[in-house]
């Protein structure tokens, strides 16, 4: 089973770059897309719908912003569109901000399922780097109800943190930045510590400079001055099932690159 994700800052954008193109020679199975920036009205085509793909998308309410999707080559038993999706039923918690921004998208394969999550930035400013957090208090009991239920989980996407020291280029220089703070870190060595999550690329990938985002400045796409911050977070009962994981570099279709995984 081979699973992609990639932030594709702007659907239309990477279809204009040769994403579908490209998309149609990886052969995988399923494909988690973020920061779509695409609402309803605006998707036709492949756009809509990939060849050989079942298409779902999460919009986010305010044009041009956020959205997810997913595209999997078999129907999925059920999706549930949003964190408050009335069929999720794991928590108390109130979602309807987030899922007014078109963050989460989840398909259930059996017993297992696969998600899709475009975490908050907060490079932007101090309050979006306060909705982060908000996002960051609230989801750990999601996550925790997930490890509970006895289904395994991959979650897809953009996390906006890179965990320690070996995933972004300049390390000493950031860490006073969104994305590589003490406390976002730190809620990351919780994930793949107590509540016993998996990075499922470090399972077969130790190495350094290896990143799925650049920036648009100072030739860091050219220089490999990048971070990694999209993962691919599972439940320890897959750990033994990851085969492979690669960056894909070849082609750009946004400032993130494609991380591919396959799975036994």
């Amino acid at each position: 089973m081979r699973i992609i994700t990639v932030n594709v800052n702007g659907i239309r954008s990477a279809a204009r770059k040769g994403f579908f193109e490209w998309l149609q020679t990886t052969g995988s199975d399923i494909v988690c897309l973020q920061e779509t920036k695409c609402q309803e009205h605006q998707r036709s085509g492949e756009i809509l719908r990939p060849a050989g793909f079942h298409a779902w998308y999460h919009d986010a309410e305010k044009p041009g912003y956020s959205g997810v999707g997913l595209y999997s080559r078999i129907a999925p038993d059920r999706v549930h569109i949003g964190l408050g999706s009335d069929d999720m039923g794991r928590d108390d918690i109130d979602w309807a901000d987030m899922d007014r921004e078109g963050r989460y998208l989840q398909a259930d394969f059996g017993q297992l399922s696969v998600a899709s999550l475009y975490l908050p930035s907060g490079s932007s400013s101090e309050a979006h780097q306060a909705v982060k957090f908000s996002f960051m208090e609230r989801f750990p009991t999601r996550l925790d109800a997930m490890r509970a239920d006895g289904r395994e989980y991959i979650v897809c996407g953009d996390w906006n943190i890179a965990h320690t020291q070996l995933d972004l280029k300049n390390w000493r220089g950031n860490q006073k930045n969104s994305g590589f703070l003490p406390e976002e870190r730190a809620w990351m060595d919780t994930l793949f510590g107590p509540q016993g999550f998996v990075d499922a690329f470090r399972v077969v990938n130790q190495e350094g400079d290896q990143y799925t985002w650049w920036s648009n400045r100072g030739r860091a796409w050219e220089k490999n001055v990048g971070w990694r911050i999209d993962y691919q977070v599972i439940t320890p009962g897959l750990r033994d099932r990851v085969r492979a994981a690669s960056i894909y570099k070849e082609q750009r279709f946004s400032d993130h690159a494609p991380l591919i995984i396959d799975y036994d």
